[in-house]
Parts: structure tokens; C-alpha cells; sequence
């Protein structure tokens, strides 16, 4: 039997987690290789020990964690600041691997069960690692909750009493029909029935958004789904394995089997399907298609030109969508946010910078509740999530470029009202050498130009108009910048022509070494209500937008030149932000 270490490894937030680790049995010259293994809900990796021997993989280390609030882990039982706080937790376990044991993301396959098949499902879609496979055993997309009306119930109790805990109601022996596994699931020590409703929701969130969305995962994927499962539901799971984009995956229905897949009586031979999978992924190099042609075929683009077409006229939809504008008319003459949407449009820089202030204002009490109703719309929340995060990879691509000793260059080439670049200086011990901001808008150039006088940042700061797609004008920046920054602005074109144009001039500008702070909307629940009742800044015309997944625009800006560092995401899995350095 393989013996396990047991290591902790520091995430994001600080906070020591607990994993295990069963070394390969191979020589210090040979390629090495990883199994990553992710537990379903109220266990810990310990529960998956098993499978470091059964898997049959003596060649690859085997890896389990146990995840925040399970097993050794510190936290609450059952419980994480929030579900995408879990499944950065993920990314930053994969970093950790890398880092710590020598083993590429390329060269790691993901194995999860459950509730820990949702996170990496998640993981897959917001984040779009390298992996070379992923096996998904009873992914947790739809948990059976048997009382009527329970989800908006749960949601109703949160928002009256916070958050607070609820008890599994799964018996042992309805989740496997292995006796050894039933006696040791009664009598771990470590295993908790509670689950938070924080963690509840987020997972039936974050499961709507990927299974809807699951042709946006590129790797290779297998799914298991237990027969008899009393636990979760089959269709989403169905549903998901429909719509994954990845060229190679497989699913396999087991008949009989509980919801323990991995851990069932008869589980030697999926435990065979997964090995021949992860084996024959491995013995070929990894292959992901291009997506480079997005926006003229595939999901995204049909999905961008239905949200463009015309409705049929008076319509049910038709009617809906006017009488939402007519709202919004109204709205316009009490809160200021909205008329400035209107007069600016919905995706300008003003409307931005607006949005950035948060700060509800309009006619009378009336007037700023709308506007305060209109701030908190969930995409304006993200909006100000996407600042924080920009503004924390400029803090985090200064010092790395002051760690090596290079000055400290700052192009953003639609800056808005610069606000976020701005504002992300604020308590730097040592500012830039140089900022330039570049804007198509007049506008945006002078309020822009008077916010750098208000932040006293004249000296090292100037604000100039540019086109952010001219190659030619971006490739010949003066000076030459060691950090750009892009935020916002290609997920308003749908064209990869213009965004990889913009990306090639940058990467002429910028020297090997240096920086990209770029953004992404892999993901948008209101895109519908943008396109049928919001207008752009150009002309007046609908505001539609075409999403590009994670993967597309990771590809895009490594078309350019750029390697991506280390990405950020809000929790709805709205607007991502990448950090990419310049490459030779």
C-alpha cells in the first residue's frame, strides 16, 4: 500500500488547509505526473485514500485535500465565506502543486466526486486551466431536497436570519452498498452532517450557471453517473455532459450504484474507466481547439446574433421587453444613474465611473431609492468587484516588475475616466515612472484629465485620445510600457479580429518581461435585458454583447505574445481579471 504525507498548503485568503499526499514510485528523471483528487460534501480527503491504490496508478502522485471546513481543514463545519471562495481554493491548491511538487497543470488529471465535482466543474469553467483531464463522479448539479418550495425557502430564512446550517439527511446505507464503507462512514470523527446555507446556495448557483454554460470547458472530460442515486438528480447531470465543448469526453451510467460512486461495492470496474481515460489522456499531448474563430461560429456568436434579432411584433417577449423600456423611460427623469445611461450610454466610461462612485442619487427619496435599486443591479455589482480585482493585479504587477529591478510604465488604452488605475496607486510607497491614459472619447479625456489633477498625480500622468484598436498607434507608445492594462472594453466588440489586432500592438509595445491586466465576461445572466432594453454609447444602438469564455480570451492574448499568470473572478462568475506577462 502507498503511504500518504500529510502537508498543509496556505490559500489565497491565508487560511492553512490540509491535503495528502501519496509520492510516485518513480526515478527522479522521469516525467512526473499527478491524480488530484477532490472529495464530495461532508467528508475529506481521507475518505478518498482508498483510491491510491485501487486507481492503479503507481506512476502518478496522488493528491487530496480536504476542503475548507472538512476534515483537518480549520472553518466551520460544512461552511466557506462563499462557494467561489472554494473554488479559488482549488486554484490556488493546482498553484501550490505546481510550485511546491514540481508537477505542471499540463501534466495533472482531476479526479472529483459530488459536491466536489461541482467546484472543479466551476473551476473548469471560470478559470480554464491547462488540466490534461478531468473525471467527474455524481457531480452534486441538483441536489434532491424532498420538502416542497425548499430553495426559495432557504433563500427567504438567509435573508431574514443570516447564515446558518442545515443537517444532511442521507443516510449511510442509501450511499453505498459497500458494508465496510456504510461502518466507516458511521463512525469517522471527521465527517460532519451540517452544511451551510451560504455554501448550499452557492452550489445550486454556481451548478445552474455551469451546466447551462458547460460548452464553454475545453478539457477532456468523463463523467460517471450513479444508477440508483438517491441523493442528486440525473438530468442536470445529463444535461451537462450534452453540452460540454470538450472534444474528448466520455459518460458512463452505472446501473445500481448509489451516489458513493467511488466508493461503491462494484466500483473495480469504473475505477478501470477512469484509469484507461486518465491513461490514454496522458499518453498523447494535450489537445484543445482553437477558438480563435468564436465570434463567426460556435455558441457564442449564435447566442449574440438571436440576442440582436428583432422580436416578432407584439409578441408576448415583444411586449415584455418594451414595456421594461417604457419602465426605464420613466425611470430616467427620477434617478441620475439611469439618464446618464441614456444620455452616455449604459457602457460608457461616465456610466462606469458612475457606477465605480456608487453613490445612489435623483429626485427626491423616490428618485434615489430607483437609482439605488439600479446601482445594485448584479451587474453593477460585479462591475465594482471587477475595479477591486484590477486594482489588486496592478498592485501585484508593480511589485513583481519593482522585484526585478524595471521601471514602472503604465499604458491603459481605454481608460475610461481612469478611476480604477487611479485609485489603485493610492498608498504606494513609490509611485510610477509614467501613466498614460488613452480614451477614444473627448470627454472621457477631460474629466479624466481632471481626476488625475484632483489625485495630485500630474507630474507622472497624462491623459491623451487614442484609438484602442489602432495597432500601428499602440505598438509605437511612448514611452515604451511595462504594464497595460485593458479593462471593460473587448467584452463590448464581439470581433477577435479587432481584439487580436489591439492585443498584437501591445505586445509590440511591451517588452518581454512586462505585464497585461486584461478583463473577460465568460458569463452574464442579464444579457438578455442588456440587449432588449439597454443602448451603448455608440449612436444610441442596442447594447449586445457577445460572452467570450475564459478559454477564448486566454487564447486570444496568448496568440499575442502573453503567458497568464494568475486570473481573479467575482463570485457570480461574471467578469474575470487576468494578470499575463510578455514572453520572448
Amino acid at each position: 500500500m502507498r503511504n500518504a504525507q500529510s502537508l498543509h498548503f496556505t490559500t489565497h485568503d491565508g487560511v492553512e488547509l490540509h491535503y495528502r499526499h501519496w509520492p510516485a514510485d518513480v526515478a527522479d528523471d522521469q516525467p512526473r505526473r499527478a491524480v488530484v483528487m477532490f472529495h464530495r460534501g461532508h467528508e475529506h480527503g481521507g475518505r478518498m485514500a482508498h483510491l491510491a491504490d485501487e486507481l492503479q496508478l503507481p506512476d502518478h502522485d496522488i493528491f487530496a485535500w480536504d476542503a475548507r471546513g472538512h476534515g483537518q481543514s480549520p472553518g466551520a463545519r460544512g461552511d466557506s465565506p462563499s462557494f467561489a471562495c472554494s473554488v479559488r481554493d482549488v486554484q490556488t491548491f493546482i498553484e501550490h502543486i505546481a510550485r511546491e511538487h514540481g508537477i505542471a497543470e499540463e501534466d495533472m488529471a482531476v479526479l472529483a466526486q459530488s459536491v466536489g465535482a461541482v467546484l472543479i466543474a466551476t473551476w473548469a469553467h471560470d478559470y480554464a486551466p491547462k488540466v490534461r483531464c478531468l473525471v467527474l463522479a455524481s457531480p452534486a448539479f441538483k441536489v434532491k431536497l424532498y420538502v416542497p418550495f425548499a430553495r426559495p425557502g432557504l433563500k427567504l430564512m438567509r435573508a431574514w436570519r443570516g447564515n446558518f446550517f442545515v443537517n444532511s439527511y442521507v443516510k449511510p446505507r442509501l450511499l453505498s452498498h459497500d458494508p465496510e464503507r456504510i461502518a466507516s462512514y458511521e463512525s469517522d470523527p471527521l465527517i460532519s452532517r451540517p452544511i451551510s446555507v451560504t455554501m448550499l446556495l452557492g452550489l445550486y448557483e454556481a451548478a445552474d450557471r455551469v451546466v447551462a454554460d458547460a460548452q464553454a470547458i475545453q478539457v477532456p472530460t468523463q463523467v460517471l453517473i450513479s444508477g440508483a442515486d438517491f441523493v442528486v438528480k440525473r438530468k442536470p447531470q445529463e444535461q451537462f455532459f450534452e453540452r460540454l465543448g470538450s472534444v474528448h469526453k466520455e459518460k458512463h451510467i452505472l446501473p445500481g450504484f448509489f451516489h458513493d460512486t467511488l466508493g461503491e461495492r462494484d466500483r473495480s470496474h469504473a475505477l478501470a474507466r477512469i484509469r484507461r481515460f486518465i491513461e490514454h489522456c496522458f499518453s498523447q499531448a494535450p489537445q484543445r481547439p482553437s477558438l480563435l474563430d468564436a465570434d463567426r461560429l460556435g455558441a457564442s456568436c449564435a447566442e449574440a446574433e438571436s440576442l440582436a434579432a428583432p422580436l416578432p411584433r407584439n409578441s408576448p417577449a415583444d411586449l415584455y421587453w418594451r414595456a421594461t423600456r417604457a419602465g426605464l423611460r420613466l425611470g430616467k427623469g427620477l434617478s441620475d444613474g439611469v439618464k446618464l445611461g441614456f444620455d452616455t450610454g449604459f457602457d460608457s466610461g461616465s456610466t462606469l465611473d458612475y457606477i465605480y462612485r456608487n453613490q445612489p442619487t435623483g429626485k427626491g427619496a423616490i428618485g434615489r431609492m430607483i437609482d439605488q435599486n439600479y446601482l445594485n443591479a448584479i451587474g453593477w455589482r460585479g462591475i465594482r468587484q471587477r475595479k477591486l480585482h484590477v486594482e489588486e493585479l496592478l498592485r501585484l504587477a508593480i511589485e513583481r516588475l519593482r522585484e526585478q529591478g524595471k521601471p514602472v510604465d503604465i499604458v491603459d488604452i481605454a481608460a475610461g475616466h481612469g478611476r480604477y488605475i487611479l485609485e489603485a496607486l493610492q498608498g504606494l510607497e513609490r509611485k510610477p515612472e509614467s501613466i498614460l491614459l488613452r480614451d477614444y472619447s473627448e470627454l472621457n479625456v477631460q474629466q479624466g484629465s481632471a481626476l488625475i489633477a484632483e489625485k495630485g498625480l500630474a507630474e507622472i500622468a497624462r491623459f491623451v485620445q487614442g484609438d484602442a484598436f489602432d495597432a500601428q498607434s499602440l505598438a509605437s507608445l511612448d514611452p515604451r510600457p511595462t504594464l497595460a492594462v485593458v479593462s471593460g472594453l473587448y467584452e463590448l466588440f464581439a470581433s477577435n479580429q479587432m481584439v487580436g489586432d489591439s492585443l498584437g500592438g501591445l505586445a509590440q509595445a511591451v517588452e518581454p518581461g512586462g505585464y497585461l491586466v486584461y478583463t473577460g465576461q465568460p458569463w452574464h445572466p442579464q444579457l438578455e435585458m442588456i440587449a432588449r432594453a439597454l443602448t451603448s454609447h455608440r449612436a444610441g444602438q442596442a447594447w449586445v454583447m457577445r460572452r467570450r469564455s475564459q478559454v477564448e480570451m486566454d487564447q486570444l492574448v496568448e496568440a499575442a505574445g502573453f503567458r497568464k499568470v494568475c486570473q481573479r473572478i467575482d463570485e457570480w462568475g461574471i467578469f474575470s481579471v487576468s494578470l499575463a506577462q510578455r514572453v520572448a
